[in-house]
């Protein structure tokens, strides 16, 4: 130790010494690059030895050997079951094909589960030190340019938008580094009202949060969380300023327009006047706060973040390719404006809700040793709305804190389109090699000399729809286009180049935004989430074919598990179905119960099941919600994936067309009232509601005809339990799992109960279905 202490002390005199000397023989210009060579000689003095401070540490998760040899014995359980099938076939030729079909339904359940255990083979977990980030690189903080997207002002309320804008603006980061993009890709003048309003208010928010250290630094997310009693005069003011600002995009909203007087203060809303619709305008890009303006300050007189509102062209003949099409635009723009090192998209609903994000992020990519390699952070996505026991298991809490973690122990994480860093050169196209070094030394950044209006006109034409013509924009540059999940294909693109990414989840949630509150709103989501993630793996990029050598075969079987989504509805319907009504028949398909047999089946279906159990309270849910997580589970598999596997083959066939659907984030009251209920809320008439339906009547006509028969005969019941045990097991969870659908059927009044139409429907299809089975097969 005092050996560390004197040469550090060493180092620094004989620095000092020779600056001394070239202060009296050298210009001010050679005496500033003998200064950036010490201190790299220093830091690299400082690596070598004991005093050399990381960036961040990375763990490996407890547990692993245990885990590892649990996971061994389960899927010993599964070889037997299928050793099973193999060796009891049934000799006639209607049981020989239902057998076959269990068969390739357990053979893809134990395929799948294997993947599924990727991640949690090797998971580790990150803890970043931003005092050393602070320490040793403060005075040359790269350059962070903020994406935030929206493309709806009727399903993404403009009000909502600000609030995430704000919450970036007030980042803990130098405002003179800090850009903030708002794309809106419905070109909208009331959401360019809406941001001129918040650039106004930023000037009182962004101190105000710096002052008093708030979180989080969304307005509206703040203000919900502070209780009324405990308010001094600045929060009365600042709240005042907030709801008067809000109450007047909401009037202008509720209007459909912006009032008149407003329009002729404000320059930016004379570019309105050539605007068509929503897919046919010019390009709409106005710098609302121009960050090298000396007069652009709060009302403390600090220099306020660059903020920009751009609505790319659109045009009826040119594809604009949804989201990836706006950000590429960004990308583009951004570079001229202020050309940040490092890039953050967030969706207009993930607000910041943690002010050290960047710095989090910053101490991957500088670190000296592994920062070189990063390509982008992901950060979880989390949500402010969820109820405590999640009836539609949007926390996605186990991808969050299982699949994730277990990924960045193979590679890296999924980019999942929002709440993620990157670097530009990389998302712009630089490819990988072992020597590549960071240059933070940007000297591009925001250097340009033009005025305001020319900065913005010689800008436009980068957002133009011919712009991408006969270049790799879309291809090898920017976020890749052809595929409903362009975020997922993008990174899985970076990273076979050999590029890194890492997970961070900090103790504080980075970001947190609007989960759906409703089934249909997220049985849509999964059908195109599922959908995407199907081309993907139809795609050149697939990680099941083209990826081997470029990306580790734990991060392949990582992707697998969710490019198989789709593929998985085939197996869960067969299964969810064919020993229902074969229990209905009084056919048995598994061992009986007196069978030594039954011991696999048993071991593997409680074993599973508790140790999904077990992981999902360890991630902070209730059992509950691990209940819920399992009814949701099912409901996406024989609906969303079904149908996202019928659409994707429709577009192979050429007889569909590539669509993008928003999720949107406002309901109306009684909807809301229903979900913070956990009443399940159905509502709208859908094929995908339909095919629910229909599947749980079977379920439930199945085990009521079973029981019927099972009571007229003596010891019925002990009899058809002790004959098919399992099926009878298996029904009646399938029976029990769908109990708010019965309810939403049949007992409920509420607007959110399902539709009379589509419940007789169901009740025909399936009653139909059970007859034909019963007496014609």
């Amino acid at each position: 130790m005092h050996i560390c202490i004197h040469m550090h002390i060493y180092i620094h005199m004989h620095i000092y010494i020779h600056m001394h000397i070239y202060i009296h023989t050298h210009t001010h210009t050679q005496l500033y690059s003998l200064m950036e060579e010490a201190i790299v000689v220093l830091r690299e003095r400082e690596m070598e030895g004991e005093e050399y401070l990381p960036l961040f540490e990375t763990k490996e998760a407890r547990g692993r050997v245990v885990y590892r040899v649990f996971a061994a014995s389960i899927f010993v359980g599964i070889c037997l079951i299928w050793i099973y099938r193999v060796k009891f076939v049934p000799e006639d030729e209607v049981g020989r094909w239902v057998w076959i079909g269990l068969f390739a339904a357990e053979i893809w359940f134990g395929f799948y589960w294997v993947l599924t255990q990727s991640p949690r083979w090797n998971p580790i977990h990150r803890r970043t030190f931003k005092h050393n980030l602070s320490k040793r690189h403060e005075g040359e903080l790269p350059g962070v340019d903020i994406f935030v997207c929206t493309a709806d002002p009727d399903v993404e309320p403009p009000a909502m938008v600000i609030s995430t804008v704000l919450s970036v603006m007030a980042y803990d980061y130098p405002p003179e580094k800090l850009s903030v993009y708002l794309s809106d890709d419905a070109g909208s003048e009331l959401t360019y009202y809406a941001l001129v309003e918040a650039s106004q208010f930023a000037k009182h928010w962004i101190p105000f949060c710096k002052k008093f250290n708030i979180q989080p630094r969304s307005p509206a997310a703040y203000f919900a969380s502070v209780s009324s009693n405990h308010q001094g005069k600045e929060m009365v003011f600042i709240q005042k300023l907030y709801k008067d600002m809000a109450s007047r995009i909401n009037t202008a909203v509720g209007l459909g327009r912006v009032p008149e007087e407003i329009q002729s203060s404000n320059e930016g809303f004379s570019q309105w006047k050539s605007h068509v619709s929503r897919r046919d305008h010019d390009t709409f890009l106005q710098i609302v706060i121009d960050g090298r303006d000396p007069k652009a300050t709060d009302v403390e007189g600090s220099i306020l973040p660059t903020l920009v509102y751009l609505a790319r062209e659109k045009r009826p003949q040119y594809f604009h390719n949804f989201k990836a099409g706006a950000m590429n635009a960004l990308l583009r723009v951004s570079s001229r404006i202020s050309n940040g090192q490092i890039l953050l998209n967030v969706d207009c609903d993930m607000y910041s809700n943690n002010s050290n994000a960047i710095r989090d992020a910053l101490c991957f990519f500088m670190d000296e040793e592994k920062g070189h390699e990063i390509a982008f952070v992901q950060f979880p996505q989390k949500f402010d709305n969820v109820t405590k026991n999640d009836i539609y298991g949007s926390t996605l809490r186990v991808i969050s804190e299982v699949d994730f973690p277990g990924f960045d122990g193979s590679g890296g994480p999924l980019y999942i389109g929002t709440g993620c860093f990157h670097k530009r050169d990389v998302l712009c196209g630089k490819k990988y090699s072992k020597g590549i070094k960071n240059d933070w030394n940007n000297k591009s950044y925001r250097n340009s000399k033009d005025n305001v209006k020319e900065l913005e006109e010689n800008s436009k034409h980068l957002a133009n729809c011919t712009y991408e013509e006969n270049t790799q924009w879309g291809k090898e540059i920017g976020l890749r286009y052809g595929c409903p999940v362009e975020d997922v294909i993008t990174g899985l693109s970076i990273q076979s180049q050999g590029w890194k990414s890492v997970y961070c989840n900090p103790d504080r949630e980075a970001f947190l935004g609007v989960a759906p509150t409703s089934l249909i709103q997220t049985l849509v989501q999964h059908k195109r989430w599922s959908e995407g993630d199907f081309q993907i793996l139809l795609s050149r990029y697939s990680p099941a074919r083209c990826t081997r050598g470029k990306i580790s075969f734990g991060l392949r079987m990582g992707y697998c598990i969710y490019c198989f989504w789709a593929v998985n509805s085939l197996a869960t319907i067969y299964y969810s179905i064919i020993p229902s009504l074969y229990l209905l028949k009084g056919v048995p398909l598994f061992p009986q119960v007196s069978s030594l047999w039954l011991i696999p089946f048993t071991y593997v279906i409680f074993a599973k099941y508790v140790a999904s159990l077990v992981e999902f309270l360890l991630v902070g849910g209730t059992v509950k919600g691990w209940w819920n997580e399992q009814r949701i589970w099912l409901y996406k598999r024989t609906s969303s994936y079904l149908f996202a596997l019928i659409d994707s083959a429709l577009k192979i066939l050429g007889w569909s067309d590539l669509t993008f659907v928003i999720t949107a984030k406002v309901t109306d009251q009684e909807v809301s009232q229903r979900y913070e209920k956990e009443i399940m809320e159905f509502g709208a008439s859908s094929p995908l509601f339909t095919i629910l339906a229909t599947t749980s009547l079977l379920n439930l006509f199945c085990f009521l005809g079973m029981m019927k028969k099972a009571v007229k005969t003596d010891n019925g019941l002990v009899m058809a339990f002790q004959a098919m045990g399992l099926q009878v097991l298996l029904c009646g969870i399938l029976v029990l799992i769908n109990w708010p659908l019965y309810q939403g059927m049949f007992f409920r009044t509420d607007r959110g109960k399902m539709p009379s139409s589509l419940t007789i429907q169901s009740l025909i299809l399936a009653l139909a279905t059970c007859l034909f089975f019963s007496f014609l097969l």
